[in-house]
């Protein structure tokens, strides 16, 4: 059977680190739910995690296919296979 890789889940992450790191990436999340919506992307999974008390993350899960529209248009910190 033939691997597809193009259809592997990708996290692509932007990290915010300081005091207002939560309040930033917890905004974020707005503008990839937006972004998500406008380009009619196969997955709309985001969120925010914690990483440490001044550092979090906000993420967008999407299907490798569309990694280069959303790398290309919001400019991710680094990505990773999920």
């Amino acid at each position: 059977m033939p691997n597809n890789n193009m259809n592997r889940t990708i996290k692509l992450i932007w990290d915010f680190k300081g005091d207002d790191a939560q309040l930033t990436a917890e905004h974020h999340i707005i503008h990839l739910e937006e972004f998500s919506i406008k380009e009619k992307l196969a997955l709309n999974t985001v969120g925010v995690e914690n990483i440490s008390d001044m550092h979090f993350i906000a993420f967008m899960n999407v299907i490798e296919s569309e990694v280069f529209t959303v790398r290309d248009a919001l400019i991710p910190h680094r990505a990773e296979i999920v």
